[in-house]
């Protein structure tokens, strides 16, 4: 979760206010506290499928976290179209494929099955259709003779920490224009 700032401490326009999970070993949730990011936790499996219930427990940080934008990234839960638009126009996601090539799971090895020359990463805005929105910025990475998708996906994971900071700079200040890397 973002907020916008007026001043600015460093050049970046946005500033993170929380990090949520539904997962309590997520890696990032240890990386922000140390930053002094305030975490949240809000495990879906005790939910089950109610996916409503769910939902409105994660509502409860982010509601008081007053976040401009919603940043997600590997939030492995389907959203409903209920939470999806209730944050239209500022909820983005980053997806490990060239969109629309590739929505859902399993993107690496898909793109090596296929013969893909290229693959990559893309930041697009969150709509209730998976992985649909409008793409903001997109990141390429080649296929390498012997890739798996694990060496595949590392490579992508590099682009991905480059891409999803400028796409947000530029969402930041309203700019939709996407950003090729």
């Amino acid at each position: 979760m973002i907020r916008l700032v007026e001043s600015m401490v460093g050049d970046h326009p946005a500033r993170p206010v929380l990090v949520v999970s539904n997962d309590p070993a997520a890696s990032g949730l240890e990386k922000a506290a140390a930053l002094g990011v305030p975490t949240a936790v809000v495990d879906h499996r005790p939910f089950g499928k109610d996916r409503a219930a769910f939902e409105a427990e994660l509502l409860k940080p982010i509601l008081a976290a007053e976040p401009d934008i919603l940043c997600l990234a590997g939030f492995m839960r389907v959203l409903t179209p209920d939470f999806v638009n209730r944050f239209a126009g500022r909820m983005l996601n980053i997806h490990p494929s060239l969109l629309p090539k590739y929505p859902g799971l399993n993107t690496h090895a898909r793109a090596i099955a296929a013969g893909d020359t290229q693959a990559g990463c893309t930041v697009h805005e969150v709509t209730p259709v998976l992985d649909d929105g409008p793409i903001l910025g997109q990141a390429r990475v080649p296929v390498e003779p012997g890739d798996t998708a694990d060496t595949l996906a590392a490579r992508v994971l590099k682009m991905e920490h480059q891409l999803y900071p400028a796409v947000l700079r530029r969402f930041a200040a309203g700019d939709r224009r996407p950003i090729t890397l």
